[in-house]
């Protein structure tokens, strides 16, 4: 069964969390932020972080506001989208992903290498085809079988 799944991005300033998660409502989920490291753009340098401090509870307009309407450098990222009004936690491991409410995961490790997990199958359908769509590099799903991820973290 899939799980998710993983690609590379340029190692450049841009606004890719708001290219991948573009086929999904963000503003659907509220959203754990785990203050990784990550700038804003400004006057084509790094500025200050795009996100400072951990979030837990970030409403999606927010976080689609942010990620939409800035320049910035993912170095880590580790978000995960839970529907509104669910208990927010962090989820580390899979078998705590499964069995949350969280219901979308994007980690960003080294600045280009990208894993979203997605319970959703139609979902992660849709962003199968617009990650491809969008030409970004080594595409593939993760499934029951190929995945060695042992920790959902950019740690």
């Amino acid at each position: 069964m899939n799980r998710g799944i993983s690609f590379e991005i340029p190692n450049s300033y841009g606004s890719f969390l708001g290219e991948i998660l573009k086929p999904i409502d963000i503003s659907y989920f509220d959203w754990f932020i785990g203050g990784e490291e990550s700038y804003f753009i400004v006057d084509d340098t790094l500025g200050d972080s795009l996100f400072p401090d951990m979030v837990i509870g970030l409403n999606g307009e927010g976080l689609k506001k942010t990620i939409d309407n800035n320049k910035y450098y993912l170095i880590f990222a580790n978000l995960k989208a839970y529907p509104k009004g669910a208990k927010i936690i962090d989820v580390v491991s899979y078998e705590e992903y499964i069995a949350s409410e969280c219901q979308i995961v994007l980690l960003v490790i080294d600045s280009v290498y990208v894993t979203v997990y997605c319970k959703d199958l139609e979902k992660l359908e849709d962003l199968y085809d617009h990650i491809k769509r969008q030409g970004f590099e080594s595409l593939e799903y993760i499934t029951d079988e190929n995945d060695t991820r042992t920790k959902l973290s950019v740690w």
